[in-house]
């Protein structure tokens, strides 16, 4: 049964392999102008296997193995190495970074988590976290974040505005009357 197991695993990641060369192939020999406008009008996919499909949209199961940068929005769970978005609202579990680049709602577990320009509303578990601003939880050794609206969990935290607690060593609010404060630091 195992072998079997890896025999249909490496069956699907060969077609996969194949169906994306026979693809560029044909492009090459026809040249198409594929644009943003394009890939949006294409199905949401249900499941992404690292660049495969260049579709906007994934709504199901995405595996980032080794990354994945093809995809735009993200909806559903997310697994793998790397995983890159430009939205995503589910569960990603990537063990080297969750980079999503605008808005986030949900949970993030790996090594480095980041919200680029954009809001988490959700979890964040990791190493290092950061986000532009979060409405929820940051738990990990280092969490950074514009403004925030929940609990920060970590050895070091920082906050530019603070409505909620940090607990951790160093615990720091800069829009606050008490700006660092060991152990536990409260926003209001």
């Amino acid at each position: 049964m195992k072998k079997l197991s890896i025999l249909l695993a490496a069956t699907t990641l060969a077609l996969s392999i194949f169906a994306q060369e026979a693809q560029q192939a044909a492009s090459a020999a026809e040249p198409q102008r594929t644009d943003r406008r394009e890939l949006s009008r294409m199905w949401p996919a249900p499941f992404a296997f690292c660049q495969w499909p260049r579709s906007a949209d994934v709504i199901g199961l995405r595996l980032t193995i080794p990354f994945s940068t093809s995809q735009e929005n993200i909806t559903g769970l997310d697994v793998g190495l790397w995983g890159h978005s430009l939205y995503f609202e589910g569960i990603q579990i990537n063990a080297i970074r969750n980079d999503v680049v605008d808005s986030c709602a949900g949970i993030q577990i790996g090594l480095y988590n980041s919200i680029g320009r954009g809001d988490l509303a959700g979890i964040q578990v990791g190493l290092w976290n950061e986000a532009l601003s979060i409405r929820g939880i940051q738990c990990g050794l280092i969490n950074v974040t514009g403004d925030a609206e929940g609990f920060q969990v970590g050895v070091i935290n920082r906050a530019e505005t603070m409505h909620g607690f940090q607990f951790g060593a160093i615990n720091i609010i800069r829009d606050a009357e008490l700006q660092f404060c060991p152990f536990v630091n409260i926003g209001f």
